[in-house]
């Protein structure tokens, strides 16, 4: 079934791995939608508006003025965003139910290992006030491991779960950070041409380009301003 988007979705988002997944699923379908910036530095997640779309006070999330028997529908959470977008579209998520089960198995792979555990070691490498060696190994540790099972799952294949998918959407923007996370894709060489692969795909470059300017005058490792609102997780 094709479904025509003639309003355009909300898409309410900072540029940031978990944001990257929504504006790169977007731009792979082709539907319309209007950017609402979360200057997440500044606080714009504890706003009441958003708050009453993303009670977690975290971006990204999604108005669809086009949901379900045509009422609008928010939705946080950016796993939730992809699975909701492609059962709606009826692309990037498959309906046959082992290849799906192997979709959703890698997206939540990504949810609860590839992005917490990467965002940890990040943090702690370098926005912690203080070196703390054992968070520092720790952290590093994981992401090599993961990187390692990421590796080793993309052996003989061109993506993580059969043709390219939400999952890969969902992992992509994680492994832009490889560098910071003190990692070195020589040793992982299908995860380096797996990214290769994928960055090549033209709404993977426009979705990673939205928001760049407002990401790049950010510059989070010299504002304290911003990291106090981060990493306190309070509105100033």
């Amino acid at each position: 079934m094709t479904v025509t988007q003639t309003q355009p979705i909300e898409l309410h988002y900072w540029p940031t791995p978990n944001g990257w997944k929504v504006s790169i699923m977007l731009e792979e379908l082709g539907v319309p939608y209007d950017l609402k910036l979360v200057n997440i530095g500044k606080g714009d997640q504890f706003r009441p508006e958003f708050l009453a779309i993303a009670p977690n006070n975290r971006m990204p999330a999604i108005v669809d003025p086009q949901g379900p028997d045509g009422k609008p529908i928010s939705v946080f959470e950016s796993g939730a965003i992809l699975m909701y977008l492609g059962r709606k579209f009826g692309r990037f998520y498959p309906t046959d139910e082992r290849t799906r089960v192997q979709v959703e198995e890698w997206l939540m792979w990504q949810m609860g290992g590839f992005g917490p555990m990467l965002g940890q070691n990040h943090h702690f490498r370098l926005y912690a006030p203080e070196k703390i060696p054992y968070a520092m190994e720790r952290y590093l540790n994981e992401t090599h491991r993961l990187y390692g099972v990421l590796n080793r799952r993309l052996e003989g294949r061109d993506f993580v779960a059969g043709a390219y998918s939400i999952a890969d959407m969902a992992i992509i923007g994680w492994a832009q950070g490889w560098q910071n996370q003190g990692m070195d894709l020589d040793e992982f060489a299908n995860v380096k041409a797996w990214k290769a692969r994928v960055e090549e795909r033209p709404a993977v470059v426009r979705g990673l380009a939205v928001g760049r300017a407002e990401r790049e005058k950010l510059q989070l490792a010299e504002n304290k301003d911003a990291q106090s609102v981060l990493f306190g997780q309070r509105a100033r």
